[in-house]
C-alpha cells in the first residue's frame, strides 16, 4: 500500500479527499506492522482514495454461546479471526456523517462466519455486526485508526458497557449474558489472559 500512497501523495487533494487521504496514511502507518490487525481496501472513490475498508482482527474473542447446560449456563464459543467493514459516507467528516462500522457475518459465498459476541456490537437481526462506538463523543477530528484500535479493545473485552444506563449497550441480550454469566464465572478475565 505504501507505494500507492506515495504515488497519490503527489496530488494536492482538498477538502474531503484531503481528509480521506490523511485517514488512509494513518491507518497504513499504524497497521503495517501490527501483529493482530491488518486491512485491505475494498472500494475507492474516483480519485483512488479508499472509501470502504476491510479490517481483519486476529484476536481471540467470544462469537456466541452454547445452549444452556444442566446448570443453566450458556458457555462462550470462541473465534480467533473477525472481519470488520468500514464504510465512509460522502459527506465525511461532517458531524452529520455516520461512519458505518459493521462486522461481516457472511463471507463472499453467503456462508455464515463468526462475528463478535459483545454488548456494544449487535449480534442479532438485520443490523447484526453493527458496532456502537459513540462516534459523536469522539468528535470529527478523531482518525479512523483510533476507532479500529478501540474495536480491538472491544474484542479483548478491555472495553465494554453492559449496564442498562447511558451509554446503553447495543445488544441487550449479550449485555445480560455478560453481567449474569461472563463476569460472575470469570470468563471475561479468562479471555483477557488468552490475549
Amino acid at each position: 500500500m505504501q507505494q500507492e500512497i506515495e504515488l497519490l501523495r503527489q496530488k494536492n487533494f482538498i477538502r474531503t479527499n484531503a481528509r480521506l487521504f490523511w485517514e488512509w496514511e494513518i491507518i497504513d502507518n499504524r497497521l503495517k506492522n501490527h501483529k493482530e490487525i491488518s486491512y485491505q481496501v475494498l472500494e475507492r472513490n474516483i480519485e483512488g482514495i479508499p472509501i470502504i475498508y476491510k479490517v481483519t482482527y486476529h484476536i481471540r474473542s467470544f462469537c456466541g454461546v452454547l445452549e444452556k447446560d444442566s446448570n443453566g449456563l450458556e458457555k462462550p464459543i470462541y473465534a480467533d479471526t473477525f472481519f470488520l467493514k468500514i464504510s465512509i459516507p460522502n459527506n465525511y467528516p461532517s458531524v452529520e456523517s455516520k461512519l458505518d462500522f459493521k462486522f461481516m457475518t457472511m463471507d463472499e459465498k453467503s456462508n455464515k462466519i463468526p462475528h463478535p459476541w459483545h454488548p456494544n456490537i449487535r449480534y442479532f437481526g438485520d443490523f447484526a455486526g453493527k458496532v456502537c462506538l459513540n462516534t459523536l463523543a469522539f468528535g470529527t477530528y478523531t482518525d479512523l485508526a483510533v476507532y479500529i484500535e478501540r474495536i480491538a479493545m472491544y474484542l479483548k473485552y478491555e472495553k465494554y458497557h453492559a449496564l442498562n444506563e447511558s451509554p446503553y449497550p447495543e445488544d441487550y441480550i449479550v449485555a445480560e449474558w455478560v453481567l449474569k454469566q461472563a463476569e460472575t464465572n470469570g470468563w471475561i478475565e479468562e479471555l483477557k489472559k488468552q490475549n
